[in-house]
């Protein structure tokens, strides 16, 4: 396959709506309910928890199948960076997906699955971030948001088996997707500024 066509499929697969097909299947359109966004987060909100978990992990596989697939069965000449851009490209798929004229998700999930297949060290200590502020918060979206600005400042450094600064482009698209995936989210940063900001409680809401 041409490092053109890597991209374009990349790109395609990263689009397919999981989110949304998922809440149509059991009668609910997640773009008029809740945050009003094709993501996980919505699905588990407005669908159920079952359904959000599913969604999530679909959304995982659109980052992490096509990276891993380019990484391991790719052409021998193809350049040192293209499992990078395939991932990239499933990130883009899903913030803009191309089924649902380019309005998407935030990426958090796809970008996850991605890195799972690149530095998958790196990104266990990013979840482990996100758990935590997500425990402490009962806010998904503070969790996204600090994996990502952990993310954006751990890959310039040679920690957990990554190059570092030395794997420049590497560093720079990383980076760049950690931030877009922070601006993805500025109307729930500002709604935590405020306090506003939606919580979901795994087991329950703690009695007053």
């Amino acid at each position: 396959m041409s490092t053109t066509l890597w991209l374009v499929a990349a790109y395609l697969v990263g689009g397919i709506p999981f989110g949304f097909i998922i809440g149509k299947a059991r009668g609910v359109d997640v773009r008029t309910v809740g945050s009003k966004n094709i993501g996980a987060t919505n699905v588990f909100r407005t669908v159920g928890k079952k359904w959000g978990l599913i969604a999530f992990v679909l959304d995982v596989a659109k980052g992490l199948v096509p990276t891993l697939v380019c990484r391991h069965c790719g052409c021998a000449q193809a350049p040192s960076w293209l499992p990078l851009a395939v991932g990239m490209a499933c990130v883009v798929g899903h913030m803009l997906t191309p089924y649902m004229k380019f309005r998407g998700g935030k990426g958090v999930a796809t970008a996850f699955g991605m890195l799972i297949a690149l530095i998958p060290s790196l990104v266990g200590v990013a979840f482990v971030v996100f758990a935590v502020l997500f425990a402490l918060s009962h806010m998904i979206s503070l969790g996204s948001c600090g994996a990502a600005a952990f993310l954006a400042v751990s890959i310039w450094f040679p920690v957990l088996g990554t190059p570092g600064r030395s794997d420049l482009p590497q560093c720079i698209l990383v980076t760049v997707l950690a931030l877009f995936v922070i601006w993805k989210h500025r109307a729930n940063i500002g709604r935590i500024a405020k306090g506003t900001e939606n919580k979901i409680y795994l087991f329950g809401r703690p009695r007053a």
